[in-house]
């Protein structure tokens, strides 16, 4: 070291530093003739070996306890007990001039010991970029194993100088080029980490963190030994015995189950988790050892993905093998556990390789399934109710979940299955066979028996069902009484075609989820038949409806077979009509300006008829119905919000009847001609004048199901049945079964006062940590957590992360938890989350604490004080 760098170094102590008092030890005395020749402005030098140390004190202390000094001593530093100028040095700043020295000072280190060992890593501060890292993360009263910690931590470019965090970021180096893993290789970090002579300690802190101890250590070992005993540890069954001689020593697994748990839960490193993760249970042929264990043994083993394909088919093969006796909160709670965790969690930023919108997918066709059995279950005998009002009622208030939940099965089914995930597909038969070959036709009978000519009710003859509105009631129940309220009163409503109720009780439970939003929703009586000119028409004020001898539908003389059209007719009543697609896409003013002046506008949405009434599209049905569930709650957002709306309508023309698989000779007519007089014919339906009867076909007048003048008549196949001579398609309406004509009807009212907004606003669950002490005595520990209220359309879900953390330092595994509970008894909104205590030195008076955060945002939801004071380290 030159004069100017030790002149630099020394400035800076005093100028910077605040240094008064400066202690220079060169026992070699090789920098004893360059003192003269410093040049540090009011510093004043002081020779040791030239004053007594008596004297030296008395004037650093008393004549000028303000002056800065330079006490130099060609000498080393002496003992503490021969050092009689200690507590000076004790207080002050020391400098030496070799290498070692100045890093030591640089470094801000106060052990002087540690000067060898700052010499014995040379190579590591050749770097100029490496040392200033490492002086970011250095503290003053660091040792030896910290500095190397740290150094290590800079090599490997590790976000924080932890050790779990140093694991992770360096075997996130394996997929540092692209698809390749060669576990055989170490990656270029490990280079750079035996080139500075850190490997020695890196093995001595995996040895003193996770026991791992090798003649030979290796990363690729240490890797597999890490994952088999998180595996085990998780794992509710005897351990395969070909695996025990790589689970870690007693004292190391705690930590290595939690290095692992943070390293799934890593948004920054946890795609490299998914990958190696794969690689090590392809080494050691985990799906080997998974043979006979069952789902209880598996449940909290988030290892490996070959473990999550094995819950799921296990949970698959329990709900077909015991769907006559399905319990569906069991099967919920198992598919609840999954999706929150590592591999089927759509809040987890891992690897692309992994499908876990599949699986997530999978679990949600699994819930949807045995919820579809055990309401199967219920009803085991069938529909039997006294009379049509009383069965339609019960479709209103239950019985449509069987359409719905069928559709939840088949949209998360065919998600799974578009991503490679077949393992459904035995399932699927089941859900098809019950639905297709039971729900439907059960059904149908039930609700023909009113439909027959000579049935007791001859609903055909009359139409009328008690206090249930028919549709061609709407606009003078629904419209008319809201503009008599006042002049000002302004409706809109949105028509969307073929959106049928089992959907609309989907879009209410959103819409009622959304702040200063409140839903209510009804439903009509639907006209027969159920198509969409004839229920399009319906809907518009008019004094008659009236068919053409061609068959066309007219309103008050005028034809409604368009959305301009039908604005004509609703300028009778200061209104307009436009299609969706066109009002969304105007800006704010835009819209404004649209419905300026309109006391009345129609909305016309087309999503779901328009793909499943084309053959070459209708598989697509149920994605196309839930398009329209997100479509309509944005269109009513926009009419609230950009339009000023305050009262909005949502209705449909008709329902559908869809099934996956296409219909077979037993859902045809046996009809293969039309009959004489026909002027349209569909798949559901025929019009024409002076129809025969049949004993295929349901034979009625539109007069009585429709209020039409114009003596038309219509056939409807019985029950869900297509007419053979126009195809046989999957996606049908038109017909007169209960999901055709029970049109819903909602009604959304946007609530600006303060006093009635407050019961719109939308939460998610309360969550809270039960016992009023929390103290930890072993490695593993239980909370008991509860869920404060049942989920309802204003209570949302919520998924929580829980940890124990040390400031901002999680001391533990980070537990993933949903919770979802509908029910009203406290017991059921219960559940445990187990927590594994990193190994290290803990104080009963150090301030932990468990903290649940919601996973979706990061939020702290809670936090409560917890005492660590373990009775034993070794416990795991």
């Amino acid at each position: 070291m030159d004069t100017r760098q030790i002149h630099d170094t020394l400035n800076r102590m005093y100028k910077e530093e605040g240094a008064r008092i400066v202690f220079w030890n060169d026992p070699d005395k090789e920098f004893q003739t360059i003192l003269p020749a410093l040049n540090l402005n009011g510093v004043n030098i002081i020779q040791l070996n030239e004053l007594g140390a008596l004297e030296v004190k008395i004037r650093v202390e008393r004549e000028d306890p303000i002056g800065r000094y330079l006490l130099y001593s060609p000498s080393e530093e002496p003992d503490y007990e021969n050092d009689w100028l200690l507590d000076v040095r004790l207080y002050s700043r020391n400098f030496r001039a070799d290498r070692a020295s100045i890093l030591l000072n640089e470094l801000g280190l106060k052990n002087l010991h540690l000067r060898q060992h700052l010499a014995d890593r040379r190579k590591f501060f050749d770097n100029k970029e490496r040392l200033q890292k490492l002086k970011s993360l250095v503290e003053p009263n660091d040792i030896a194993s910290d500095l190397d910690r740290k150094m290590i931590a800079t090599v490997v470019k590790a976000e924080q100088p932890e050790w779990f965090n140093i694991v992770r970021t360096l075997y996130h180096a394996y997929t540092d080029n692209g698809d390749e893993i060669d576990l055989q290789t170490e990656p270029a970090t490990w280079e750079q980490i035996e080139k500075f002579e850190l490997d020695q300690p890196f093995w001595e802190m995996a040895k003193t963190t996770f026991g791992y101890s090798e003649e030979t250590p290796t990363l690729k070992n240490l890797l597999l030994r890490l994952f088999v005993t998180d595996y085990m540890h998780h794992l509710k069954a005897t351990p395969p015995s070909a695996l025990l001689h790589l689970i870690l020593p007693t004292q190391g697994r705690s930590n290595a189950v939690v290095c692992l748990g943070q390293w799934r839960d890593s948004s920054s490193k946890g795609s490299s988790y998914d990958r190696l993760s794969e690689e090590v249970a392809a080494l050691i042929h985990v799906e080997d050892y998974l043979l006979g264990l069952e789902i209880t043994d598996l449940l909290d083993v988030m290892t490996f993905l070959v473990v999550e394909r094995g819950i799921a088919s296990r949970l698959r093969e329990r709900v077909h093998q015991t769907a006559d006796m399905i319990n569906p909160d069991e099967v919920r709670s198992i598919a609840t556990r999954r999706q929150a965790g590592h591999w089927a969690s759509l809040m987890v930023n891992g690897s692309l390789v992994v499908p876990r919108k599949a699986l997530h997918a999978v679990y949600d066709a699994l819930v949807a399934a045995a919820d579809s059995f055990a309401l199967r279950n219920q009803h085991r005998d069938g529909f039997a109710f006294p009379n049509a009002t009383a069965l339609y009622r019960a479709y209103e208030g239950e019985l449509f979940r069987f359409d719905q939940l069928y559709r939840h099965f088949c949209e998360a089914a065919d998600h799974a299955e578009a991503q490679g995930w077949n393992i459904l597909k035995p399932l699927r038969e089941l859900i098809e066979d019950c639905y297709t070959n039971w729900y439907v036709p059960t059904l149908a009978l039930a609700w023909g028996q009113f439909l027959a000519p000579q049935g007791t009710a001859q609903l055909l003859s009359t139409w009328q069902l008690d206090q249930i509105p028919n549709q061609q009631e709407f606009f003078n129940r629904q419209v008319r009484p809201r503009l008599e309220e006042a002049e000002n009163r302004k409706v809109y409503v949105i028509i969307s075609d073929a959106f049928r109720y089992e959907a609309a009780q989907e879009l209410t439970q959103e819409l009622n989820g959304t702040y200063r939003f409140e839903a209510t929703l009804a439903s009509q009586l639907g006209v027969l038949p159920s198509y969409t000119a004839l229920g399009m028409a319906s809907l518009l004020p008019y004094n008659t409806l009236a068919f053409k001898p061609n068959g066309d539908v007219l309103v008050d003389g005028k034809s409604t077979s368009s959305t301009e059209l039908r604005g004509e007719v609703l300028e009778s009543v200061e209104g307009m009509a436009c299609k969706a697609s066109e009002l969304v896409a105007m800006k704010k003013e835009q819209g404004r300006e649209l419905v300026s002046g309109k006391r009345v506008v129609y909305i016309y949405h087309d999503t779901v008829d328009a793909i499943g009434d084309k053959a070459a599209t209708e598989e697509k049905t149920f994605d196309a119905v839930r398009t329209a569930i997100d479509e309509l709650t944005s269109l009513v957002a926009y009419v609230i919000n950009s339009l000023n709306g305050n009262h909005v309508v949502i209705t449909a023309d008709h329902g559908f009847l869809f099934t996956e698989s296409s219909p077979g000779e037993p859902e045809k007519s046996k009809l293969d001609q039309m009959p004489n007089g026909t002027v349209r014919a569909k798949k559901r339906y025929v019009i024409g004048h002076n129809l025969p009867d049949h004993e295929s076909v349901w034979h009625g007048k539109t007069a009585v199901t429709a209020g039409a003048e114009g003596g038309m008549e219509f056939w409807i196949p019985k029950a869900a049945n297509r007419f053979h001579f126009t195809g046989g398609a999957r996606f049908v309406h038109g017909g007169a079964m209960l999901q055709e004509i029970v049109v819903p009807v909602i009604t959304v009212k946007h609530k600006k006062d303060k006093s009635t907004r407050e019961d719109t606003k939308v939460k998610s669950v309360t969550v809270h940590v039960l016992g009023a002490s929390h103290k930890v005595t072993t490695n593993r520990h239980r909370f008991e957590l509860i869920q404060a209220e049942p989920v309802s359309e204003r209570v949302k879900p919520i998924t929580l992360k829980v940890a124990i953390y040390e400031g901002d330092h999680a001391v533990t595994n980070v537990e993933t938890v949903t919770f979802d509970s509908t029910s009203d008894k406290m017991d059921d909104r219960k559940k445990w989350i187990h927590v594994v205590l990193q190994d290290h030195q803990y104080h009963k008076n150090t301030a932990y604490r468990l903290v649940l955060r919601d996973a979706d945002t990061g939020i702290e939801q809670q936090s409560v004080p917890v005492t660590i004071d373990r009775v034993f380290a070794d416990d795991f």
